[in-house]
């Protein structure tokens, strides 16, 4: 598993609730939301402002500052202000249930 940092345990995630975490200096944002766990930079690719304070919906997470949303699968924006895509990570989940260990990688971007 070479990469892969455990940053969480699945029962830590709330849904459509951003929990922000350091993954070897990198801020990411993690998000458990319609079934599956996403990892994105946590840094707005508009304002140097955290993703993680942001609202989640239909698989986007907002920026709280100007309102642009990023998809969580790929990154791009969905909106001006911000024109450039924000990185995100593969996540990998091993275990069951609650105490599943929650891993991922920013040394490749997913």
């Amino acid at each position: 598993m070479s990469g892969y940092v455990k940053v969480a345990s699945l029962g830590e995630l709330e849904d459509d609730t951003p929990k922000r975490v350091d993954v070897d200096g990198t801020p990411v944002s993690l998000v458990r939301t319609e079934g599956e766990v996403f990892a994105i930079n946590d840094i707005c690719s508009h304002a140097n402002v955290s993703l993680s304070e942001g609202e989640v919906e239909d698989c986007a997470i907002e920026c709280w500052l100007h309102g642009s949303s990023f998809d969580l699968r790929t990154g791009k924006p969905s909106g001006l202000p911000a024109t450039r895509p924000v990185p995100v990570y593969p996540v990998k989940i091993e275990g069951d249930g609650p105490d599943a260990a929650v891993l991922v990688s920013v040394t490749q971007e997913s």
